[in-house]
């Protein structure tokens, strides 16, 4: 997660600029104290996981980590860049917090020391995932243990064998460069994404003008980072696809299918204590037919 500091709001003397420290991989704070800070004004500026933002009393982020949710990019697009992303980041200013953009990670898959085929196979495996409640549930849905821990140590408690297997982004899988891992399998389960938040007390006293461009610079932004992350995540698997030390695996649409089943179960528990109107605003955006050029 990167933590943003702005030092001082400059003025004349500096034309209005604002120094930045940007501290990324948790060298200014642990990662679930991170947020804390934000609320604190200690910090003015994150982008933590969208499963971290549960954690401030806004349940309704759960939905994210809903296994096969979102279908594909588009779907999952209409969303985030629309009236139901926008009203979630509006929950968000009674805790402090004033959201600014979704950037996408990508699609997860299992990553394991094993093959990893059919929902079976994970049973009995110990899975690294992000800290969330529904991403726990969807592990132990599959028969196995899951464990919560941070990006940094996943490569070390992989090669020691503590855990067998992750559900990560191709890209991620690539950047941590784990030789552990041999095996991936596309199951595409489920989206991994990141917020842009800041400190509402710091955002409100910023200059409207300044509020304005600050808008304007991170909508290009979240479009390019998003566009970024998909082209990152193909590139990564062609690269991975032609190693001889990696085994990737396409399930076939009756193993699909079985993942699917799988995790229904959970999608319906968690659906229902989640607000009835959001949920279904939500099915409909997500099952709007496909644009075409």
């Amino acid at each position: 997660m990167a933590v943003v500091h702005f030092k001082q709001l400059a003025e004349s003397s500096t034309h209005g600029r604002v120094k930045i420290d940007i501290y990324p991989g948790g060298q200014l704070y642990k990662e679930n104290e991170e947020i804390d800070a934000l609320q604190l004004n200690a910090v003015q500026m994150l982008v933590p996981p969208l499963s971290k933002l549960a954690s401030v009393g806004i349940s309704e982020f759960e939905l994210f980590d809903l296994p096969y949710l979102f279908p594909d990019g588009e779907a999952l697009h209409r969303v985030t860049q629309g009236a139901i992303g926008r009203e979630l980041f509006n929950k968000l200013q009674s805790k402090g917090i004033v959201g600014l953009g979704y950037w996408d990670n990508g699609f997860k898959n299992f990553s394991s020391l094993k093959p990893v085929h059919n929902p079976e196979d994970l049973r009995g495996l110990h899975i690294r995932i992000q800290q969330s409640k529904v991403l726990d549930a969807e592990i132990r849905c599959l028969g196995a243990t899951p464990w919560s821990i941070t990006a940094m140590p996943a490569p070390d408690s992989l090669q020691n064998k503590y855990i067998d297997g992750a559900e990560t982004t191709i890209s991620s899988f690539y950047a941590n460069k784990s030789s552990s891992r041999r095996y991936i399998a596309l199951t595409n389960h489920g989206y991994s994404g990141n917020a842009v938040i800041v400190n509402k007390n710091f955002w409100d006293d910023l200059p409207g003008e300044l509020r304005i461009k600050l808008i304007k610079a991170m909508n290009e932004s979240t479009k390019f980072a998003n566009t970024l992350a998909q082209q990152q995540n193909d590139l990564d698997l062609a690269t991975l696809s032609q190693s001889p030390k990696i085994v990737v695996y396409q399930p076939t649409k009756t193993e699909q299918e079985k993942w699917h089943q799988a995790l229904l179960p959970l999608v319906l528990q968690t659906e229902n204590h989640m607000n009835r109107d959001l949920v279904m605003q939500l099915i409909r955006e997500i099952e709007k037919p496909k644009s075409h050029p």
